[in-house]
C-alpha cells in the first residue's frame, strides 16, 4: 500500500481534526486566546501545509528587498528543533541545536538578525529591545512561517499557496493544517509564477485580494560524472527534479525526514551508496548542509550544495504594495 492510500485510510479522523480547529478558532474570536502586538510592524509568511512551500527562501528574498528600500528587518523564527528553549539572537557560528537550522540558513543568506523564540512575541520583544540608539531606519518584523501562529498580530499576512496544497486535504489524511478556507485570511497570495492557471482557479474560486507569482530558481553547482543526491526536507522530489533540470546525473536520490538529524551511520550509508554506484561526489540541500556542520570533525565539509533562490514578479510594485499597507495600518509603527 502506498503512502498516500494509507493516509487516505485516516479521512474518517478528518472531522476530528476539523473539530479541534473550529474550537480554536472560537477561542481567537472570542479573545480568550490573547494576540499580542509588537510595537513594529509585522509582515507574516506561511502557508497552509505542513511544509514545502518555499517559505524560508522567500524569507530570505523578502528581508533583502525589504533593507534594500531602507528597513532595518529582522526575522522572528520558532527556530524548530532547537534544543532550547530561550529567546535568543542568532549567532552564525551557532549550531542548528542552539537555533534550528532554517533560522542558521537566513541568518546567513539574508544578511538581517534572527531571533527565535517558541513565542515569536518574545523573539520579537528581543529584537526590540535590540533595536541600535540612533538607527532611524524604519523597522519591520519578518515572520517565518507564522500562517497558523495568530497569537501574534500581524499588519501583512502574505500566504504562499501550491497546486499541491490547491488539491489537498486536511491532515491527518492529507498534508493541510487548514482547509482552503482559511487562505481568505491572507492579506496576499502568492503562487508559482509556472503555474498561471492556479490565478484563474483563486479568482473563480472568490479570492479578490493580490496575487503574486514567484519564480524559483536553483542554484546549482558543476559536476562532472553522477552524484549521490540526498536531502531531509519536505517534499524531496521538488529537490531531485530541481538537480536533474538543471543536467545533473543522480546516480542515487536518498529522501531523509524534513529536519533529519544526521549521523555517523547516515554517512557511512551514503559512501556506501557512492560505491556501489561509482558516483563522483554528494550534493544536497543548503538547510541539510547546515545540519552535517553539526558532525564531529565539519563533516558537511565534503558535500556540495544547491541553493533555491526565490525572486517576486515584479517586485517593486509589490514592495510599494507592501510599504503602503504598512504605513496605512499605522504609520507611527514605522518609525523608531
Amino acid at each position: 500500500m502506498s503512502r498516500t492510500s494509507a493516509r487516505r485510510l485516516l479521512l474518517p479522523v478528518t472531522p476530528l481534526y476539523r473539530l479541534v480547529l473550529k474550537v480554536r478558532e472560537s477561542r481567537l474570536r472570542s479573545g480568550r486566546e490573547p494576540i499580542c502586538r509588537l510595537n513594529f510592524p509585522v509582515i507574516s509568511i506561511g502557508n497552509l501545509s505542513t511544509g514545502g512551500a518555499g517559505k524560508t527562501p522567500f524569507a530570505i528574498a523578502l528581508a533583502q528587498a525589504l533593507t534594500t528600500r531602507g528597513f532595518a528587518v529582522n526575522i522572528l523564527s520558532r527556530g524548530y528543533g532547537r534544543q532550547s528553549v530561550a529567546p535568543a539572537r542568532v549567532r552564525l557560528d551557532g549550531t542548528p541545536e542552539e537555533f534550528g537550522d532554517e533560522p542558521l540558513l537566513m541568518a546567513d543568506e539574508a544578511g538581517v538578525p534572527v531571533y527565535v523564540a517558541q513565542q515569536r512575541y518574545e523573539a520579537g520583544l528581543l529584537a526590540e529591545s535590540d533595536a541600535v540608539l540612533g538607527d532611524t531606519r524604519p523597522r519591520i518584523h519578518i515572520l517565518d512561517d507564522a500562517f497558523q501562529h495568530r497569537q501574534l498580530h500581524r499588519d501583512v499576512d502574505i500566504l504562499l499557496l501550491n497546486r499541491d496544497d490547491w488539491q489537498d486535504c486536511l491532515l491527518p489524511a492529507g498534508n493541510l493544517r487548514e482547509p482552503l478556507q482559511a487562505a481568505r485570511r491572507a492579506s496576499v497570495i502568492a503562487i508559482p509564477a509556472d503555474d498561471p492557471q492556479l490565478e484563474s482557479e483563486l479568482r473563480k474560486w472568490g479570492w479578490g485580494g493580490p496575487v503574486w507569482r514567484l519564480h524559483r530558481q536553483m542554484e546549482v553547482p558543476q559536476v562532472v560524472g553522477s552524484v549521490i543526491a540526498f536531502c531531509g526536507i519536505a517534499r524531496p522530489e521538488q529537490f531531485f527534479a530541481g538537480l536533474e533540470r538543471a543536467g545533473l546525473h543522480l546516480a542515487a536520490r536518498i529522501a531523509f525526514r524534513d529536519h533529519h538529524h544526521f549521523t555517523a551511520r547516515d554517512l557511512d550509508r551514503l559512501q556506501a551508496a557512492a560505491f556501489s554506484t561509482g558516483a563522483a561526489g554528494f550534493i544536497t540541500t543548503r538547510k541539510d548542509e547546515i545540519r552535517l556542520r553539526s558532525l564531529s570533525g565539519g563533516g558537511g565539509s565534503s558535500f556540495l550544495s544547491a541553493d533555491l533562490r526565490i525572486e517576486i514578479e515584479d517586485q517593486s510594485t509589490a514592495l510599494d504594495w507592501v510599504i503602503e499597507r504598512v504605513h496605512g495600518s499605522n504609520p507611527t509603527r514605522v518609525s523608531t
